[in-house]
């Protein structure tokens, strides 16, 4: 009973000035080693007394002058352990020849004894990356430590890159360092290694956001909601037009459907991330969409590029073979399926790598791969692509129309390079740089904005149905020329205006 209550005014704590949480921590402390203690009686060999409440978990070991243990058994609950050398303690017990230790882990002390009252005067974020654990020597006479005890602590958040970890024992009002240190660590656990036995924690600290910070997520804020504009409009124009049969808008439209999901998910995510994370199961099953969408629009990224690549290559209308093979129901099933055979290995092979603080893929056992690994492919891929389309279209340009200026062309050519490294992804590899943070945000959140630009609003025919719609007449009879030229590149043969009519529209 006292131990759940103490629990209780743990977790009932949040309104109490600081020197008055150290206080009741103290208290609760004592109270709870002086009842645990009354677990310890005498044994010639060894004995174990464990139970599990709300609030702590309590594992008890005694041994006795007639122990036959070479060494004694890990003691463990559910997100830490330790290994101490009870035996040579008891040995050097002359009297008795024996000795216990109790092991306490508490589910709510965190809210007692607050990561703050670590290092005070170091402006960082702290946060408690373990549960409060505490060992003891119950009614054991020589109470000296014949070796260092190694705490093996379990992270119960995740660790942010950047951040620093330190291993802390309870000194009456603050946490502090003496004695112990970091003897292993990973994404999911660290072990501590102390000269004493005290109450014991892992602490956190992290760097707080600088001001450029802020105006960094208020940037990717912005753009990621223009850009989900742009996905909108550029769909809607895809859904409303007419477009001629040697158009292919497949990948195009699949590209936005799946991106404008994935960032409209992951920006109403962040939003409410509050709500969200302590929802684990919702968390988990939001972080696997997100795996899928992004994934399944890198796919169709890879399918466009394929499609220009094509286009460029072939120099003339594919074959009646080709269009079989690039039909709209089999180009779905390729986007589709990859990102969620993916997915599905993923999950199967390690179920507890969604849902990380941020309700994303966690970095343990390296289970980011499963995203960066198929990106990492996807991109090399793309940009042999990208770098074999723009060659081909550069040499065929320059003789494509000599009544065209040399700096317009060069303009029109400098400026579809760019949307089309930015539309097939390219522009992700920024991300490899951290200096490069703020160009690799813009760009990736512009890709619906350079597809409206590029696919709609420099689309001869899509101008000409938007005139049409608002009753607007053409401008000039250039307008006219160019329509009745495209019209004749889809029946002609010429090699030329076949390939720079299927990269422009």
């Amino acid at each position: 009973m006292v131990l759940n209550a103490s629990g209780e005014i743990s977790e009932s704590s949040s309104s109490v000035s600081p020197a008055e949480l150290a206080s009741y921590g103290n208290h609760v402390l004592k109270a709870n080693e002086k009842l645990i203690s009354t677990l310890v009686k005498p044994t010639d060999t060894n004995d174990r007394v464990s139970f599990t409440l709300a609030a702590v978990e309590v594992e008890v070991f005694m041994v006795g002058p007639s122990v036959t243990l070479d060494k004694i058994p890990r003691l463990d609950t559910t997100n830490s352990s330790v290994d101490i050398d009870l035996i040579g303690i008891a040995k050097n017990n002359n009297e008795t020849r024996s000795a216990a230790v109790a092991f306490m882990s508490y589910n709510t002390m965190e809210n007692l004894l607050k990561p703050d009252f670590f290092n005070p005067s170091n402006d960082t974020i702290k946060t408690m990356m373990s549960t409060v654990i505490s060992a003891t020597l119950p009614k054991t006479t020589n109470t000296t430590l014949t070796k260092p005890v190694n705490f093996t602590l379990k992270h119960i958040r995740e660790f942010e890159p950047g951040s620093s970890l330190s291993c802390v024992y309870w000194n009456i009002s603050e946490w502090i360092v003496d004695g112990c240190s970091v003897l292993e660590t990973n994404s999911s656990y660290t072990v501590c290694s102390c000269v004493h036995l005290s109450t014991f924690a892992l602490i956190m600290q992290t760097r707080r956001p600088s001001e450029s910070d802020s105006k960094l997520d208020v940037l990717n804020l912005v753009c990621v909601i223009v850009g989900l504009v742009f996905f909108s409009l550029a769909l809607l124009t895809f859904a409303l037009c007419q477009w001629s049969p040697g158009v292919n808008n497949v990948a195009r439209i699949n590209l936005c459907v799946s991106l404008l999901l994935a960032h409209l998910l992951f920006l109403l995510t962040q939003q409410f991330l509050s709500l969200i994370r302590p929802h684990q199961v919702l968390c988990a099953v939001i972080s696997g969409v997100l795996h899928f969408l992004f994934l399944s629009g890198f796919v169709w990224m890879f399918i466009e590029a394929v499609l220009l690549f094509i286009c460029v290559k072939n120099l003339s209308q594919i074959s009646s073979k080709r269009r079989g093979v690039l039909r709209s129901g089999f180009l779905c099933v390729i986007g589709y399926t990859v990102a969620l055979v993916v997915v599905a290995v993923s999950a199967g092979v390690n179920p507890k790598g969604y849902g990380s603080e941020q309700c994303w893929i966690k970095m343990d056992k390296g289970f980011n791969w499963s995203f960066q690994g198929p990106v990492c492919v996807i991109l090399a891929l793309n940009m042999i692509l990208f770098i074999y389309i723009i060659i081909s279209l550069t040499s065929t340009l320059k003789n494509l129309n000599a009544e065209v200026s040399q700096m317009k062309r060069t303009k029109n050519m400098t400026f579809k390079t760019l949307a089309q490294f930015v539309v097939l992804g390219c522009s992700w590899i920024l991300g490899f740089w951290k200096e490069l943070e703020i160009f690799f945000l813009i760009l990736n959140s512009q890709q619906g904005t350079f597809i409206f630009l590029v696919y709609c609003v420099l689309n001869n025919q899509v101008r000409q149905q938007y005139r049409k719609f608002f009753r607007c007449p053409s401008r000039n009879s250039e307008d006219i020329s160019i329509h009745i030229q495209q019209r004749k590149c889809y029946k002609s043969d010429s090699v030329v205006t076949v390939s720079v009519t299927n990269f422009t529209s």
